[in-house]
């Protein structure tokens, strides 16, 4: 007879967590982003040239320092909204990727994973202002790292601002001179101003 008791009160605790997890779903996108039917270089499959993309767990080589994170919060679980925000941008879907990296950067606000891939997101969507408010918060916490710096480097190019982008990317290579997100921007960044075009 205890041990039934036991289980009704741990599936009534288990509800009431669970009935927490109903205010980050009724903000709604509080951003009105549209999305670009303009094709754009592919962050998410770093062909030459593009940036890198939203570190994942077989992309090591972009990966946060999880000391300077909230370590733990969140990436453990394949459904949480920095996994979903991956799954969602590599498939190309930019709208609902921003909705779950800006979740995840809501609800983990110490979490660079989530500000950066909701940067990238912004950018994807042309939402410039919005991927500069994010990229500021991921710099606030990680510092100027060279994922950090060459993906702000490609949303400048994105733009079409070389000079700031050329600036950032050199910075980024900088600190870290055998990255070749690094190395394939710079090579952009060169034809795109010998064409005299943005990046498309």
């Amino acid at each position: 007879m205890s041990s039934r008791k036991g289980r009704v009160v741990v599936a009534l605790m288990g509800l009431l967590v669970l009935s927490g997890c109903e205010t980050s779903t009724k903000l709604g996108d509080l951003f009105h982003s549209k999305t670009d039917d303009q094709p754009t270089a592919a962050l998410a499959e770093a062909p030459p040239g593009a940036a890198q993309p939203p570190a994942s767990d077989a992309d090591t080589t972009g990966s946060i320092d999880s000391d300077k994170t909230d370590a733990g919060l969140l990436g453990g679980d394949p459904n949480d909204d920095l996994n979903l925000g991956k799954k969602q941008y590599g498939a190309g879907n930019f709208g609902l990727a921003e909705r779950y990296f800006r979740r995840a950067a809501e609800l983990h606000p110490r979490d660079a994973e989530a500000w950066v891939g909701l940067a990238a997101a912004y950018d994807r969507l042309r939402r410039f202002d919005l991927a500069d408010r994010a990229y500021d918060q991921a710099l606030a916490i990680i510092g100027p790292t060279a994922e950090l710096l060459n993906n702000r480097g490609y949303s400048y190019m994105l733009r079409g601002d070389y000079k700031r982008a050329r600036a950032t990317l050199l910075a980024a290579a900088a600190k870290d001179p055998k990255n070749q997100y690094v190395k394939n921007n710079l090579d952009l960044l060169e034809k795109s101003f010998r064409a005299g075009k943005a990046v498309q």
